[in-house]
């Protein structure tokens, strides 16, 4: 029997409300801070996440799924949403537009990593970038989209964590005192770490390995090394986010895992213990574009993963409203009155309702059992007996009560709820 492939789920029927509620939430929000959808391919040409997203890091080296077309060109699938939006900005002479270009997408994402909850291969998530403005206030705005998003979704107990790992002018200096500080304790590192030692220091801040944590614990941290323009961009974005009221705590071994990141970085992690960890998560790309091939343009945005959100709902014991209708069931006996019931429920859709018609040759008993197990509002009964009169048998699901309608007038009963 055929298996979904490892790394990947269904999202069934069940899960759907979730879903829902995630992705108009989301939706919502990004109206109200002025911010636009777009939508990118799947795949793009695998030097984009090459250039864009750095030769040593772990989704390049070991995550992505990369592939050759018939043609001869290498294509990956999004192992991330940024560089495609950054391609798209450049394409599509973006920086024409009124700046900074408020953008939002969901979108699946494809990782070759070791499955877990909440982890997927391929995973789906709901991405924020606003490109064009350099300004730490445009930071500021882009993690209050991100918090009051997750606010009105409605998850509990979660801590914003806030760091800077300064630009190309003063993260130079602050490598050389990371790996002064590491070079003679590379022998407690995990085996990632002493290679990411020389290949991409900043990563040994980021990893989960507790012998790796507890050095990382002690290492030199980003905001004693700033220059005083990124020291300047700090103290701004701080200033903003009391302002604002967004609690955030400093956390200086915060360094995100890709190499296009300058300045601000940010995540936020619940606090209840099993909650699945950095549900969302971001920072400032100033050198993307650059990288891409465009001239330079700044950036800040942020990543949320929809399945570790959903999980964490669950956690919570959120339950999300279901918009679905009521259906209403059209219960017919017999060969003419399924004939008549078939054309009862077009004229309901058509009207605007759900509507069903019960399988088969099955029983009043059976026919009426179905109707409860899709949690029917109302029960259409048709028969031979019914079909002489001209009337429909109107069963109230919920009060076990029923009465005869004129066939004429069933549309407005069950429309109007009574």
């Amino acid at each position: 029997m055929f298996r979904a492939p490892r790394g990947t789920d269904d999202i069934l029927p069940q899960d759907q409300p979730y879903w829902r509620l995630i992705e108009q939430t989301a939706e919502a929000v990004c109206r109200r801070f002025g911010n636009q959808r777009i939508r990118t391919p799947l795949f793009e040409d695998s030097a984009l996440f090459i250039r864009g997203v750095g030769t040593g890091t772990d989704i390049v080296e070991k995550e992505m799924y990369t592939f050759d077309d018939r043609g001869g060109d290498s294509l990956t699938l999004l192992p991330e949403g940024t560089a495609s939006v950054c391609r798209a900005y450049l394409e599509h002479g973006m920086a024409n537009l009124p700046q900074p270009v408020r953008l939002f997408y969901f979108t699946p994402i494809f990782r070759y990593e070791r499955p877990q909850a909440g982890r997927y291969r391929q995973h789906h998530q709901f991405g924020v970038e606003a490109l064009g403005d350099a300004d730490p206030s445009t930071d500021a705005e882009v993690i209050e989209l991100g918090w009051r998003f997750l606010a009105d979704l409605g998850l509990r107990d979660l801590t914003l964590y806030v760091n800077s790992i300064g630009d190309h002018r003063c993260r130079p200096a602050f490598v050389e005192a990371l790996k002064a500080y590491y070079l003679p304790r590379q022998e407690a590192l995990c085996q990632d770490c002493r290679g990411r030692l020389h290949r991409a220091p900043l990563r040994l801040l980021d990893c989960k390995v507790p012998s790796c944590q507890a050095l990382a614990q002690q290492a030199p941290h980003t905001l004693d090394h700033l220059c005083d323009d990124c020291t300047q961009h700090w103290q701004r974005l701080e200033g903003y986010l009391k302002r604002l009221e967004i609690p955030h705590t400093v956390d200086h071994r915060l360094v995100r895992g890709l190499d296009y990141y300058t300045r601000t970085v940010f995540e936020v992690k619940p606090q209840a213990e099993g909650s699945q960890v950095t549900i969302l998560a971001g920072g400032r790309y100033d050198g993307l574009m650059e990288e891409l091939g465009g001239k330079p343009t700044p950036g800040v945005g942020f990543g949320s993963g929809i399945e570790r959100m959903v999980l964490n709902l669950k956690l919570q014991e959120t339950q999300p409203p279901d918009p679905l209708p009521r259906p209403v069931v059209v219960v017919a006996l017999g060969e003419q009155a399924r004939v008549e019931g078939i054309s009862l429920a077009s004229r309901l859709r058509q009207n605007g309702l759900a509507a069903v018609v019960a399988p088969g040759s099955r029983s009043l008993k059976a026919q009426l059992r179905y109707a409860s197990a899709l949690n029917a509002r109302y029960a259409l009964i048709l028969g031979d007996r019914e079909l002489e009169k001209g009337v429909v048998v109107v069963r109230d699901m919920d009060k076990a009560e029923q009465r005869e309608v004129e066939a004429a007038g069933v549309e407005e009963m069950v429309g109007g709820g009574g």
